[in-house]
This record gives C-alpha cells, structure tokens and sequence, in this order.
C-alpha cells in the first residue's frame, strides 16, 4: 500500500481499520522502518513482484543463509523460518528456493570477489617481509598464468594459486579448469589459502597439496561433457599451515603465517 498512499496515511489505516488491527501502530513503524533499511521504500515496483523483494530482503538476516547452498539442496528443505515466509507472501516453496539460491549466488560471487582481492594482496604484503626474492603479483596483470603469485629465486621457483576465505568452520574454494590443468604440468604450482579477519587483514594461511587436489577434482565423463570449474571442500587435515615449499628463501623477519609457526 505504501508506493500508492505514503506512509502517513497507510499509519492511519493501519490504526483505525478494524482488519488492520492485529498488529500494532508500534509494530507498523517497525515494520516500515525495516523496509526504509533493506532500501524497500526506494524500490522501482513496476513489473516486480512485492512478495519476491521482501522475500529477498529478509534473507540476508537468517542466520543460515550463509551456508543456504549446503543445507538446502531441495524446496523440501526450507528452513522453517523461510517456509512460514515463504507462506505468508504467497510464494511456493520452489519460488522461495529458487529466490534463495539466486540470491546466495548473487551475494556469494560479490563476497569472493572483494575478499579475493583483498587475500592476494595480503598475501604479497607477507610475501615481500618473509622471502629473499622478488615476488611478482602476475594476476595483476593477467588471469592467463592459471596462478596469482610468483616466487623466483635460484633456490625456489614458487607459483601461488591464491585462494581466500574468511570463514573459520568450512573451506571451499573455487578452482577453475585452467587453474587444475596448470597445476597438472607445473611442478611449482602451489594452492594456498588465506584467512581473512573482518578488517580483511590476514590472520592464517595454509598450503594445500597438488595430490588431494587431484584426487577430488572431477572426472569428465565423456567426450561431450568437460567440466570448467568446481568447487572443493578442504578438510582440516589437508590445511597444512604456512607454506612449506619456501622455506629456503624465508627471512629472520618472516611472518609466522608464512613459516607455519602459526597455526591454521
């Protein structure tokens, strides 16, 4: 009601209508502050379906929405608050999945960028205080290496595929073909990992083995079909702090995420 009538008289209905009256004048100001906040009120409404955007809002305050593509796997699924959301706006429960997961791509792939950036750059910044050797940050220049992060010297030729989390629970990471297939004919090809603080500041970094990778990569399964990404959940026992492989070019001065003393 509010794009057409504006608030004050929506507040005057909702007080003195009797089919209104199951909530509170208290509970509407409540209620319209939170559209205000979720940038509702600013909304261009034409050809849009109000039950889908308030849907939408609300699913970046569930507390599992941040995990919504391992627990829910089905409309069968639906947490119970989404359910009784879902409900009450009119919408199925194949629209409410359908809307969830849109959304957690949408809000998935803005988070990887920004944090991506933000691991790389950390990651030279501990590079450049830990090793004696130039440290060349090649992404910056190109995403044709199939790694990030070079590290050349006599003694160590080390390429960083650079991936960044700030999760503490899970690690999944998103390895594309050309970075797996890299990796399969280069010998100094090397995942790591870093953890990000909430002021995007590095707070551990673990290395990843070549061999686990390949064990759980996918498999083509014909001439037909060729995967060009996925997606790997590391298990803890696979994070192995520090990276080892530059240890001989490691300063007095290095980082402890660096060497391994501080642990994953």
């Amino acid at each position: 009601m509010l794009p057409g009538s504006g608030r004050r008289r929506c507040r005057a209905l909702f007080s003195t209508l009797p089919e209104f009256s199951d909530l509170t004048p208290t509970q509407y100001d409540a209620a319209y502050t939170w559209l205000q906040h979720a940038g509702l009120l600013e909304s261009t409404w034409a050809g849009r379906s109000v039950a889908e955007q308030v849907f939408k809002a609300a699913l970046a305050e569930a507390i599992w929405f941040r995990d919504a593509d391992v627990l829910i796997q089905s409309p069968g699924e639906l947490p119970e608050d989404a359910h009784r959301a879902a409900e009450t706006l009119g919408m199925s429960t194949t629209q409410a999945f359908a809307q969830i997961h849109a959304v957690w791509g949408k809000v998935d792939a803005e988070l990887r960028t920004r944090i991506g950036s933000a691991g790389e750059a950390a990651l030279v910044e501990l590079l450049e205080q830990s090793v004696r050797a130039p440290v060349d940050h090649v992404s910056q220049r190109s995403d044709g290496y199939g790694y990030d992060i070079a590290v050349q010297a006599e003694l160590c030729d080390v390429h960083l595929e650079v991936k960044t989390t700030n999760r503490r629970e899970r690690v999944d990471v998103f390895l594309s073909r050309h970075e797996y297939e890299i990796m399969t004919h280069d010998s100094s090809w090397q995942l790591v990992v870093v953890r990000l603080a909430e002021d995007l500041r590095a707070e551990a970094v673990c290395s990843v083995r070549s061999g686990w990778i390949r064990e759980n990569a996918p498999k083509d399964q014909g001439a037909s079909g060729r995967w060009e990404s996925c997606r790997l959940s590391i298990p803890p026992a696979e994070a192995e702090s520090g990276i080892a492989r530059l240890m001989p070019l490691l300063t007095p001065h290095r980082s402890p995420l660096i060497d391994g003393s501080s642990v994953w």
